[in-house]
């Protein structure tokens, strides 16, 4: 079952737009206070006067508790996340929800078909380096950041966000969903990684009460994949925002999407 949640603190890191912003909407639809992270700050402020207008204009009144602050941040610069975790800590004392939306695909934006420069066989290790740098080393540097602020919660949650890419099982299959896109060397891996590291975290955190689980939206019209999905980005929200609301009694270190627990 899901919890109260007005009055929580949530950070969603990525949330100018796509899937991260219409994350933070939901969350601060639902009372939160959304901190809406963005590596660009005027961005990051345009998103969160958004989402602030976006819970007023869904009720006709403000969500109780409901609000959204940008939050200068890029994963990649520890610098800066630790900057970030010390305001928050300053400014509202704790961090209840967690959403490691940030990423990128290595690709820029082409549909998935199309990302032939992450075939194993000749990719640039670089391009690697740098999707790894943002998709699994920023999940690392700002959940260990804010990791302080979040045990200070009495009902702490993370989300990671995956992919139905990183699916050992299904990547695996053939003649699967996904077996007609290219072999990925880049995206695909550092998804399966942040699988891992959530199964990681949840073994470690279970004891503190912090819950840790992975969520793939499905295949989303963001920019990443050039605007080809077919799911909205509200729609992929939902299992985000379903994870980032569990209750005491909901799962930790699983994997799921819309429709419920995914393969490994």
């Amino acid at each position: 079952m899901s919890m109260h949640t007005t009055g929580r603190v949530a950070l969603v890191t990525g949330a100018n737009k796509g899937i991260g912003r219409a994350a933070a909407e939901r969350l601060a639809g639902l009372g939160m206070t959304v901190l809406v992270g963005s590596r660009d700050a005027r961005r990051g402020r345009e998103a969160a006067a958004a989402v602030r207008a976006s819970g007023v204009r869904a009720s006709g009144v403000r969500a109780s508790g409901g609000d959204a602050h940008a939050v200068a941040l890029d994963v990649t610069d520890p610098a800066v996340v630790r900057e970030a975790a010390a305001w928050i800590g300053e400014r509202f004392g704790r961090l209840d929800v967690l959403v490691n939306n940030a990423g990128i695909t290595g690709s820029g934006r082409v549909q998935p078909q199309d990302a032939l420069d992450q075939i194993p066989s000749t990719v640039d290790v670089d391009m690697v380096r740098a999707v790894f740098e943002t998709n699994v080393f920023g999940v690392i540097t700002v959940t260990n950041a804010v990791l302080p602020l979040l045990r200070r919660s009495p009902a702490p949650r993370i989300v990671n966000l995956s992919s139905g890419a990183a699916s050992l099982a299904i990547t695996a299959a053939p003649g699967g969903p996904l077996a007609e896109l290219p072999a990925s060397a880049a995206y695909a891996p550092s998804k399966t990684a942040v699988n891992a590291l959530t199964v990681q975290y949840a073994n470690e955190l279970r004891k503190d009460g912090v819950l840790v689980n992975a969520a793939d939206p499905g295949y989303v019209d963001t920019e990443i994949n050039d605007h080809s999905g077919f799911l909205t980005p509200a729609q992929g929200a939902e299992v985000v925002v379903r994870l980032a609301t569990l209750g005491a009694d909901g799962p930790t270190g699983g994997f799921f999407n819309a429709d419920g627990p995914l393969p490994w």
